[in-house]
């Protein structure tokens, strides 16, 4: 069941690139982003990047991972996965699971949960994500 919202940021997408696939695969489109929010009621900027591969049915794979630091010093990582969407203003729409890992007390109520993304970015760049706990 989710629980509450634990966190929202806004970011921009700073960096993509298109990595080469291996074994007939689809390449990866690989994007970093950097972004500004709230989790547990902490200030954050959060970097990260991830992955998304087109699959045959149209939609997308995606794997992440990354850095979050508060204006104090509290800081955790994240790795994540999920599906996304083409959106039809020319953006992607994502949905998954993500994971943290951190020694700050500010952060220890993301120890032994799963958190629940959606994760939209438009056609420029402009990202939007909310977490939720699932418990």
């Amino acid at each position: 069941m989710l629980g509450d919202l634990v966190g929202e940021e806004q970011a921009h997408i700073t960096n993509q690139r298109v990595v080469r696939s291996d074994h007939g695969l689809p390449p990866l489109v690989e994007s970093a982003f950097q972004g500004t929010g709230q989790l547990l009621g902490v200030t954050i900027t959060d970097l990260g990047t991830y992955t998304g591969r087109l699959r045959p049915d149209g939609t997308l794979y995606g794997e992440g991972q990354g850095v979050i630091m508060s204006p104090t010093g509290a800081h955790a990582s994240w790795q994540g996965g999920g599906v996304g969407r083409f959106t039809e203003d020319g953006g992607t729409a994502w949905r998954g699971t993500i994971v943290y890992t951190s020694d700050s007390p500010e952060f220890a109520a993301l120890r032994g949960i799963a958190g629940a993304f959606e994760w939209d970015v438009d056609a420029g760049g402009k990202a939007e994500g909310r977490i939720w706990a699932w418990k």
